[in-house]
């Protein structure tokens, strides 16, 4: 299980994250939503190690985390995909796949990931595009590989931030049914999502931050039916 305690996180003298907690088990499908300038991805940045915490504590399968450097937490099976694409550009497109092969399971297991990854992603599985210039995908392409990139890891946790951001309503729709089938695999996903609508359709529990501050949180259907998430963000 992935948990965080109280955890306190900000830049400078200004305080972004007040003493927020949440769980994620194994298997479950997990949201974070708020709006934008709400602490998403901060909180994000704290759980890897790319912001030190002002307080609280990081625990994976009860073991303290928040102290160690982002590639220790990495190699202990947490794969992050951040908001903004973040291919190689100048690589190809299986280079970058490659990039990820960082133990000796995930090196033995390359071949059926692989074949996994492009089943979920096939738009970009073809010999061609895998020939192809990372930077040279479309917008929806890149995104769709650095989230196979993570996957060839084989992450003990997957956590995703704002994955749907910028894309074309079609492609929102093929992202979403791909994690709910990596989910399916029962790999634990946390995610980040402005898409509300969508994502109380996929979660098993979320959380509502607000101002660095958890002010809900339910199963999917619960929060999809409260009049603050129906008013504030699904426009009901």
């Amino acid at each position: 299980m992935l948990e965080v305690k109280n955890l306190s996180v900000g830049y400078g003298n200004l305080q972004v994250i007040h003493e927020v907690s949440f769980a994620l088990g194994k298997g479950e499908l997990v949201a974070l939503l708020g709006g934008n300038g709400a602490g998403k991805t901060t909180t994000l940045k704290a759980v890897m190690g790319l912001l030190p915490p002002w307080g609280g504590e990081v625990l994976l399968d009860g073991k303290p985390i928040h102290q160690l450097k982002t590639p220790s937490i990495v190699s202990l099976g947490l794969a992050y995909v951040p908001e903004h694409k973040s291919v190689f550009p100048k690589m190809t497109v299986l280079e970058n796949l490659e990039l990820a092969l960082n133990s000796e399971k995930a090196k033995e297991m390359k071949e059926e990931t692989m074949r996994e990854v492009f089943d979920l992603f096939p738009r970009i599985s073809s010999k061609t595009k895998l020939r192809q210039m990372a930077g040279t995908l479309s917008g929806g392409e890149q995104r769709m590989l650095v989230i196979a990139r993570a996957l060839m890891s084989l992450p003990a946790y997957l956590l995703l931030d704002e994955p749907s951001l910028g894309l074309a309503p079609v492609l929102v729709q093929d992202l979403f049914e791909a994690i709910k089938r990596i989910h399916a695999k029962g790999v634990p996903i946390f995610l980040v999502e402005q898409n509300v609508n969508l994502t109380l359709q996929i979660v098993d529990r979320a959380y509502v931050l607000e101002q660095g501050k958890i002010v809900l949180e339910g199963s999917g259907s619960e929060l999809s039916e409260m009049p603050h998430i129906r008013e504030s963000y699904l426009g009901i």
